[in-house]
């Protein structure tokens, strides 16, 4: 016989519900992603391009946990941000959170005008401190929230400006890599009797 289980995003995503999924087993659940977007969470219809994914971490009851998986963007926006005459400026880059997670996000970059390589290397660079900086301070459930609502993307633009006019920058995908490893307890060497 199945049971319903409600699957709640993690507390700093708000811990709203779902949805609800039936299963026979609470271990089955274990693993499973949902997804969704953002506008489900928020009820901002501006926000409906972005997708988010959370992975099923454990099951209390009738409620099942869930860890942050990653988020991109549609595919329809983002093919609706290119534009003739102006260039596209890609970051693929692993960080490391300050609580050991582990993620690989894209940024990327639109600028107003073509740029030259000089440019492009100096937009990529910005981006890759920025980002790498933002997840050395930060943890990652603050970091996840700072790139899917468009902190860090804000703080990149306004260095990025300087070198070239740009149109939009964002963190157009993220994925979580690795969870932090657990550090064994350290057992107390045996005292000889």
């Amino acid at each position: 016989m199945k049971e319903w289980y409600e699957i709640n995003t993690p507390p700093y995503f708000g811990g709203t519900t779902l949805g609800s999924v039936p299963s026979g087993d609470p271990n089955k659940l274990l693993g499973r992603i949902v997804e969704t977007t953002l506008y489900d969470l928020t009820g901002d219809f501006s926000q409906q391009y972005l997708k988010l994914r959370f992975q099923v971490m454990g099951v209390i009851g009738a409620e099942a946990s869930t860890v942050f998986k990653g988020h991109e963007y549609a595919r329809d926006y983002l093919r609706s941000l290119v534009r003739r005459g102006s260039t596209r400026v890609d970051t693929i880059l692993n960080v490391a959170t300050k609580d050991g997670f582990k993620l690989r996000v894209s940024v990327v970059a639109l600028s107003v005008i073509r740029l030259n390589k000089m440019q492009i290397s100096s937009v990529r660079r910005v981006s890759r401190e920025i980002t790498t900086e933002k997840a050395k301070d930060l943890t990652f459930d603050q970091f996840a929230q700072e790139a899917v609502l468009g902190k860090i993307a804000s703080d990149i633009y306004n260095i990025a400006k300087k070198i070239t006019p740009l149109r939009h920058v964002g963190v157009r995908k993220s994925k979580l890599m690795a969870l932090p490893v657990e550090k064994p307890t350290e057992v107390p060497p045996a005292v000889p009797a």
